[in-house]
C-alpha cells in the first residue's frame, strides 16, 4: 500500500481583490489543509478550524474551492468561503487587561487568521480505516489520492472511512475540538459530518496560560458562502458561459427551514444557483446550461448544497437536543464590512459581530424574498449573500462544554441526466411535446422542463440530510462496503492493456466479486463496465483486448458484496469507492512487436541534464527500448561485462522501459552499457548506449 505522509502545507500570497467584483484585499496565512476525498463529495479542511476564502492556495482562481460534487468530474466546486466566530459578553481580556462588553474570536470568512494570539492550533490529524491503495499505470503512481488523501494513521476499528481531528484554543478561553467524518458507502458518500465540542478550558495564549472565568452569552456562529458551481464560470473549464460574478455567488439563493420547530422537520440551510439577470436570448440560467457557441446545453450547476443541524445541546448541564437551535439564521451580504478583516481588540467591530450572531430569525428567508426574481440584482451587496447560522446564547463555566453536530452535503441530478436534460433543452429538434417533467406531466416550455428536473435536487438534498441524521443517531454505524484492492496495476501492452489487483477484499464478510470500468480520452467523464466476476469465476487480473491503438484509457476497479448489509436498498450490493482506484494517467496500446534488426535505444546518449526533453520528471532516469520482439529477455551489462539488470519482456509489444536501476536498486553511473536481446528461440543481438549523469 502507498502511504504518502507528505504534509500539504500551502503557502499563500498577498492578494489584491476588487471590491466591485466581490473581492477584498487580503493576506492569507499559510495553513495546512487535508482533504476527505474517498467518496463522491470531496472537501478540504484547514488546521485553523474553518476554511476561509482562498485559504488553501491563496489564488484568485480558487474563489470556488472545495465541496466538490460529483467529484468524478472537473470543476464541480461550490464552496467560496466559510467562517466560525465565537462570541461572549462582559469579558475581561487577560491579553490586554481590558473589560470588553463583547469579545469575539474569529476564523474567516476572510483572512488573515491570527494564529499567534487568537486561534491557536493544537492538533490536526487524519485517520483512515485503511490507507488508499497503490495505483500504478506503467510503473508510475496514478491516483489523485496520492496527493488528496494524506492519512496520518490507520485505525481498522473506525466506523467511518476517514476522520479528521482538529483542536484549536482561542483567545476567549474556548477550546474547539472539531471531528469531521466521511464515508465511502455509496448511499452516504455525499455528506460529511462535523462534530464540534466547545469547552471552557480557559486557555487563551500560545504559552498555555489560562484564566478562570464563566463565559456568558456565548454564541457559536458559522457562515457558509456557496457558489454552485465552478465549471461554468471564469475559473472553470474555460467555457465561461455563466456571468463572471457567479464565481463568488452573486446569484446564489439561500433557503432556511426548521427555524420554527415542527414535527419531523429538519433544521437546515441550503443554497443553489439562482436566476441571473444577464442570461441571454430569453432563456433562464437555472442549472447553468452550457449555452452559446460550442455549447451542448449540459447543466453545470445542478448542485443543491447546504448544512443540517443534527444536534445542539440545550445547555452545559442538559445534553438533550435543543430544537430551537440554531437561534439565528440570516442571509448575510458576502462583501459587507462585517465579513472583512478581523480585529479581536476592536470593541466596535466585536460588538457588530456579536449582535449579528444574536440577531435571530428574519421574517422571510432570502429565497422567499427573492421569489421568482433575479438573485444577482436582489439586495445591495455585489458579492451576493451567504448563509449565517448561530447557536446560543450559552453560559459556560470553567470545565463545561457545549456539543454541536452538523452535516454538510451536496445533491442533485446525476451527470448523465445533466447531459440528457440539458441537451433536450438545448436541442431545437426536440419538440416540447416529447418532453416530460419529473412527475410525468407535460411542461409548458423547455425552461419549465429543465428547471423542474434541476429542482428535484432539493428533494435529493433533503434525503441526504435524513441519511446524515440517521447516521448520527446510529453512532456512525454505516454498513461497510468491501475494501478496495490494496494495489491496482495497469500495464500498457502491444495488443492489450493488462490489469491486475490484490486479493485483500476477498476476506470481507459477504464479498461477492469485482467490477472493472473504463473511460476513454480523460478520467473526468462517464465510464462503462467492461468486466465483472464473482465468487464462481473469481480472478485478480483482466486483459483489455478491445482497446484501440491511438487512444488513452482510464480505469477503476471496485469490489462488491452480496447486498445483505445494505440498509437503504436491501439486496443491492455495496461497492468500494471508485475514487480509491481511479487512474489519472492514461494507458494505451504500445507499438507492435518489432524484430532484432530494428531495435533502438532512446535516448542514446542518455543525458540527465536533458531530462525535460526526454521523459520528464516522472521518468527522469528512464530509457526505452523500441521495436523489440514481442517476447524477449533483455540483459544489461557494463562495458566490462558485468550483468547489472535482467528484464523479461512478455507483453507482445515493441516497447520496454528501464529506469536506469540495477538489480540491487542502484542508479547506474555515467558510462557505456550493452543491452543484449534474446528471443525464446535463442536468436539474439545487442546494442550499445551511453549514459551521462
Amino acid at each position: 500500500m502507498v502511504n504518502n505522509r507528505m504534509k500539504s502545507k500551502i503557502h499563500a500570497h498577498a492578494l489584491v481583490f476588487l471590491m466591485a467584483i466581490g473581492f477584498v484585499m487580503n493576506i492569507v496565512s499559510a495553513a495546512e489543509s487535508k482533504w476527505i476525498a474517498v467518496g463522491n463529495l470531496h472537501n478540504w479542511y484547514s488546521e485553523e478550524g474553518c476554511e476561509v476564502e482562498v485559504g488553501r492556495t491563496g489564488q484568485i482562481r480558487d474563489q470556488q474551492d472545495g465541496l466538490r460534487w460529483p467529484a468524478q468530474y472537473s470543476y464541480q466546486d461550490a464552496q467560496a468561503a466559510k467562517a466560525l466566530w465565537i462570541g461572549t459578553t462582559d469579558f475581561i481580556d487577560p491579553q490586554v487587561n481590558v473589560n470588553y462588553d463583547f469579545k469575539v474570536a474569529h476564523i474567516g470568512p476572510r483572512g488573515p487568521v491570527d494564529t499567534k494570539t487568537e486561534i491557536l492550533i493544537q492538533k490536526f490529524k487524519m485517520y483512515g480505516k485503511y490507507d488508499h491503495p497503490g495505483v500504478f499505470v506503467d510503473g508510475d503512481p496514478a491516483s489523485i489520492l496520492q496527493y488528496l488523501d494524506i492519512v496520518d494513521s490507520v485505525d481498522a476499528t473506525m466506523k467511518e472511512d476517514r476522520r479528521i481531528e482538529n483542536v484549536v484554543n482561542t483567545s476567549v478561553g474556548i477550546t474547539m475540538t472539531r471531528t469531521i467524518r466521511g464515508f465511502s458507502n455509496q448511499y452516504h458518500d455525499n455528506y460529511h459530518v462535523v462534530d464540534y465540542v466547545f469547552e471552557n478550558t480557559g486557555i487563551y495564549s500560545s504559552s498555555g496560560a489560562t484564566f478562570n472565568e464563566t463565559l456568558t452569552g456565548v454564541y457559536f456562529a458559522m457562515q457558509y458562502r456557496y457558489a454552485p458551481t465552478r465549471e461554468s464560470g471564469p475559473y472553470g473549464a474555460g467555457g465561461y458561459w455563466a456571468p463572471q460574478n457567479t464565481a463568488w455567488g452573486a446569484n446564489t439563493v439561500n433557503e432556511v427551514i426548521g427555524e420554527i420547530p415542527a414535527d419531523n422537520e429538519m433544521r437546515a440551510a441550503y443554497s443553489w444557483h439562482g436566476l441571473h439577470s444577464k442570461s441571454t436570448d430569453g432563456h433562464d440560467n437555472i442549472g447553468s446550461p452550457y449555452y452559446g457557441t460550442g455549447g451542448d446545453g449540459h447543466l453545470s450547476a445542478q448542485q443543491f448544497v447546504g448544512v443540517v443541524t443534527l444536534h445542539a445541546d440545550k445547555s452545559t448541564t442538559d445534553a438533550s437536543d435543543d430544537v430551537y437551535q440554531p437561534s439565528t439564521t440570516l442571509y448575510t451580504g458576502s462583501d459587507q464590512p462585517i465579513t472583512q478583516s478581523n480585529d479581536q481588540f476592536n470593541s466596535v467591530k466585536m460588538q457588530q459581530r456579536y449582535l449579528h450572531m444574536a440577531a435571530g430569525h428574519p421574517g422571510m428567508s432570502q429565497a422567499e424574498d427573492i421569489g421568482s426574481g433575479y438573485a444577482d440584482t436582489w439586495g445591495t451587496d455585489a458579492g451576493g449573500y451567504s448563509q449565517f447560522i448561530a447557536y446560543g446564547p450559552y453560559d459556560i463555566a470553567p470545565g463545561e462544554k457545549i456539543h454541536i453536530v452538523i452535516a454538510e452535503g451536496a445533491a442533485g441530478i446525476n451527470r448523465e441526466m445533466c447531459y440528457e436534460v440539458g441537451g433536450n433543452w438545448f436541442d431545437g429538434n426536440v419538440a416540447i411535446g416529447e418532453l416530460l417533467n419529473p412527475d410525468g406531466s407535460a411542461p409548458v416550455d423547455k425552461d419549465e422542463y429543465k428547471d423542474k428536473w434541476v429542482f428535484t435536487g432539493e428533494d435529493s438534498l433533503m434525503q441526504t440530510f435524513r441519511r446524515a441524521h440517521d447516521t448520527y443517531e446510529a453512532d456512525y454505524a454505516v454498513p461497510e462496503p468491501p475494501p478496495p484492492p490494496e494495489t491496482f496495476t495497469v500495464t500498457s501492452g502491444g495488443d492489450r492493456i493488462g490489469l491486475s489487483w490484490s486479493s485483500n477484499a476477498e476476506g470481507h464478510p459477504g464479498f461477492m466479486g469485482y467490477k472493472v470500468y473504463r473511460a476513454m480520452h480523460k478520467p473526468d467523464t462517464s465510464y462503462e463496465e467492461i468486466f465483472s466476476c464473482d465468487v464462481t469465476n473469481l480472478t485478480n487480473e483482466f486483459a483489455d483486448v478491445k482497446a484501440k491503438r491511438g487512444f488513452k484509457y482510464f480505469y477503476y476497479i471496485v469490489s462488491y458484496d452480496d447486498g445483505n448489509s445494505n440498509q437503504v436498498s436491501p439486496g443491492a450490493p455495496l461497492y468500494s469507492s471508485k475514487f480509491y482506484t481511479m487512474t489519472n494517467i492514461g494507458a494505451s496500446l504500445k507499438r507492435p512487436a518489432g524484430s532484432l534488426d530494428r531495435i533502438r535505444v532512446v535516448p542514446n546518449p542518455f543525458n540527465i541534464a536533458s531530462k525535460s526533453l526526454q521523459f520528464s520528471n516522472s521518468g527522469e532516469d528512464r530509457l526505452y527500448f523500441y521495436d523489440i520482439p514481442g517476447m524477449c529477455t533483455i540483459r544489461i551489462y557494463t562495458e566490462r561485462g558485468d550483468l547489472i539488470k535482467t528484464i523479461e519482456h512478455t507483453d507482445n509489444s515493441g516497447d520496454e522501459s528501464w529506469d536506469s536501476v540495477t538489480e540491487y536498486r542502484q542508479v547506474v553511473v555515467s558510462g557505456i552499457y550493452i543491452a543484449h536481446f534474446e528471443q525464446p528461440d535463442g536468436q539474439s543481438t545487442f546494442r550499445k548506449f551511453i549514459v551521462i549523469r
